[in-house]
């Protein structure tokens, strides 16, 4: 399966805006991110498992358990603070 990664703030000038990436059909939300952490480097930092870090799914919040479906549109982005 075949879906889009985007990342906002920090995470985005880490890794960029956007990338397309293949996965198992099956797969939640934080195997996707394991999988872009084990690529090592930028993405292992960025993303890393230490990093309190908010994901959505075809825009809308999910938690790491939601199962990714073929095309969809997954984000990575820090929690939001306001001021």
């Amino acid at each position: 399966m075949r879906l889009t990664v985007r990342y906002f703030a920090s995470i985005r000038e880490a890794l960029g805006a956007a990338e397309s990436v293949e996965i198992a059909e099956g797969s939640t939300v934080g195997a996707v991110r394991d999988a872009l952490i084990a690529r090592g480097g930028a993405h292992a930092g960025a993303l890393a498992r230490g990093r309190a870090l908010r994901s959505a799914l075809n825009q809308v919040l999910c938690d790491e358990a939601a199962t990714v479906a073929d095309g969809a549109e997954l984000a990575f982005f820090p929690p939001v603070t306001g001021g």
